[in-house]
């Protein structure tokens, strides 16, 4: 297989996996990742979480509202610009996203362990560190 169809057949691979796990989500996926990136990167912006998510305002500010009537996120003014709103997780959000993150681990857990030999588990150990190094490529972390 060449270079182009090994990153083609990745890029694919990768994305049905997502696909596959995100079926136990209990909540939207756009909820999950504005709570995802609140609890990685701090508090944020809606124009900073539709830029990070690759949406508009307008999408990131609809999962925005669904959080905070939810109390999982709450919103305070930008100390350096009153006209912005900061968006913090709350601890019942960080709750949610653990048990989410729980549930999509458990279900991937689950598969692993009914689908591969212990051999087998430890080269896809083995390969989620060159997919670690790959995405630290990627992302220059």
């Amino acid at each position: 297989m060449d270079d182009d169809a090994l990153a083609e057949r990745l890029r694919q691979t990768v994305g049905e996996l997502v696909r596959a796990v995100r079926v136990v989500d209990t909540m939207p996926p756009g909820e999950a990742a504005v709570l995802g990136f609140l609890d990685r990167g701090g508090p944020l912006t809606t124009a900073d979480l539709a830029h990070r998510r690759g949406v508009t305002h307008q999408s990131a500010a609809k999962s925005v509202k669904e959080l905070v009537g939810a109390g999982l996120v709450r919103a305070e003014p930008h100390p350096a610009d009153g006209r912005k709103l900061l968006l913090h997780i709350t601890d019942a959000g960080r709750a949610r996203l653990r048990r989410e993150r729980a549930q999509r681990a458990g279900a991937l857990d689950a598969a692993i362990r009914d689908t591969f030999s212990p051999e087998e588990r430890q080269r896809l150990g083995d390969c989620v560190g060159l997919l670690s190094r790959l995405i630290a490529r990627l992302t220059g972390r």
